[in-house]
């Protein structure tokens, strides 16, 4: 990896030539980081160790809790992390080591307590939860002199963080928001987790890659609690959980003894053949289809997003196909949308790519610590 990073750095030199010289080596550091996780760096032997801090905060009477880092050196912004469905949250060692690289970079950050997503729900209701995070950073007045706040978002999270980014005291507010493997339309990302069918247009034939199942089942945990009969709800959970204890756990003892409405789930989810996905998403119990379409950044108005978006997703991500950020680039403001589409990525971790990969993310990591400096170039 960090002689792949080197050689697109040589690379980056020139096709970054008219930009800063001395961001394009922050940005090969950061890189080069992110890549190490808790092992040596370069970034770490040239900055100082960053804290880390739990903290609390109220937002119009709600209670939140957070970890808080800083920079061992000045801060020049602050941004707020998003995890994706993971149980540990903001203790995920992953999570850590990134927020910490963050934190190198010379940006305090917010990492967010969000319960839904440690229990791997996804709901409307973590919009309010990391808009809220985003207007105790904003409050907390530790750079008043930053040009504004950044949102990075991981996975399932990046449809609510950008629906936050879009609240209307905040738009002016988020200069930037990093998607990871982020999705657009849910109804093309249920196609995908549950037949393992993607396609970049309508009138494009469908394309197959084995769908991870992970995503099939988170999504069946956060919709259990929207069924209405409890006998169900408890059914659909402990499908849920088996499944993501286990993949290969059967479920048919269970499956047998749902109801209408849990039946309706299962259906969606046991169906393989994508065009019978949109009257199967039609026959769920109302209450699950109005969560789907809360979340649901197709029906949402990009074009009142203030933020850029720098976008980056991996060919070989089996959770949310790459198909969704070319979606989710082509509905935003061209001008304010920075697209990197990298062959290795496997959803949200680096993998053994190409120097044109390198040089694609390279070129993301050098965008954000643009913006960070309050420059788009």
């Amino acid at each position: 990896m960090r002689l792949r990073l080197a050689a697109a750095f040589l690379l980056a030199l020139f096709a970054l030539s008219a930009c800063s010289p001395g961001r394009t080596i922050e940005s090969w550091r950061v890189l080069e980081d992110i890549a190490a996780g808790a092992g040596p760096s370069t970034l770490k032997e040239v900055t100082p160790a960053p804290t880390r801090q739990a903290i609390t905060y109220r937002v119009e009477g709600r209670a939140y809790a957070g970890d808080l880092y800083r920079p061992g050196e000045a801060a020049k912004a602050a941004l707020v992390l998003v995890p994706g469905a993971a149980r540990k949250g903001r203790d995920d060692p992953r999570l850590v080591a990134f927020a910490t690289t963050l934190a190198r970079a010379r940006f305090t950050v917010l990492v967010p307590d969000i319960e839904n997503l440690r229990a791997l729900y996804v709901g409307p209701e973590d919009v309010r939860s990391i808009a809220d995070a985003l207007r105790h950073l904003a409050a907390r007045g530790e750079l008043p002199g930053a040009p504004s706040l950044g949102l990075v978002a991981i996975s399932y999270a990046v449809g609510p963080a950008i629906l936050a980014a879009l609240e209307p005291d905040l738009r002016d507010r988020v200069g930037f928001v990093l998607a990871i493997g982020g999705y657009y339309d849910i109804e093309a990302l249920v196609t995908f987790f549950t037949t393992g069918r993607f396609r970049e247009t309508p009138e494009e034939a469908w394309r197959f890659m084995a769908p991870n199942a992970y995503g099939k089942w988170i999504f069946l945990r956060a919709n259990a609690r929207r069924v209405e009969g409890a006998r169900d709800r408890w059914l659909l959970t402990a499908m849920a959980r088996r499944k993501l204890d286990d993949l290969e756990a059967p479920l048919d003892d269970l499956a047998a003894r749902l109801g209408p409405q849990g039946r309706s789930i299962h259906d969606l989810l046991a169906n393989d053949d994508p065009d019978a996905v949109p009257a199967l998403i039609a026959a769920l119990p109302e209450a699950v289809r109005a969560d789907m379409a809360a979340l649901d950044l197709s029906r949402a108005d990009l074009s009142r997003l203030g933020a850029r978006l720098i976008l980056l997703h991996g060919r070989d991500d089996a959770i949310i196909p790459f198909t969704e950020s070319l979606a989710l680039a082509a509905a935003a403001p061209a001008a304010r949308v920075s697209l990197h589409v990298v062959d290795n990525l496997a959803h949200v971790d680096l993998g053994p790519g190409d120097l044109a990969d390198g040089l694609r993310l390279l070129t993301a990591t050098y965008r954000m610590l643009a913006l960070r400096d309050g420059r788009s170039r």
